[in-house]
């Protein structure tokens, strides 16, 4: 039952960190929260199977901030994608 508390939070979170990271026009506004909930669920369910109980701060720590991290640098390194295929784009257009 507190896997839905750690995914609700990385998703509030997820939502936070879309709007910190620059140019976010780029990209979909539910591609970070996205990304970031499925990495919280994925660190809960490893912690959980590894013996750690849901009191522990490490499962939280490894949950949500796995998730603040590789759902930040998912959306730079995405937003980067989509910037370098616009400006080829733009190229082969001549624009």
């Amino acid at each position: 039952m507190y896997i839905l508390l750690a995914l609700i939070a990385a998703c509030a979170l997820g939502v936070a960190v879309h709007f910190t990271i620059p140019q976010r026009e780029l990209r979909g506004v539910a591609l970070v929260p996205a990304i970031a909930t499925a990495v919280a669920a994925a660190a809960y369910t490893l912690g959980q199977w590894a013996g750690l109980k849901e009191s522990s701060v490490w499962l939280w720590l490894i949950a949500l901030g796995g998730a603040i991290v590789i759902s930040a640098a998912a959306g730079v390194i995405l937003t980067g994608a989509r910037r370098r295929g616009d400006a080829v784009r733009r190229a082969e257009l001549g624009v």
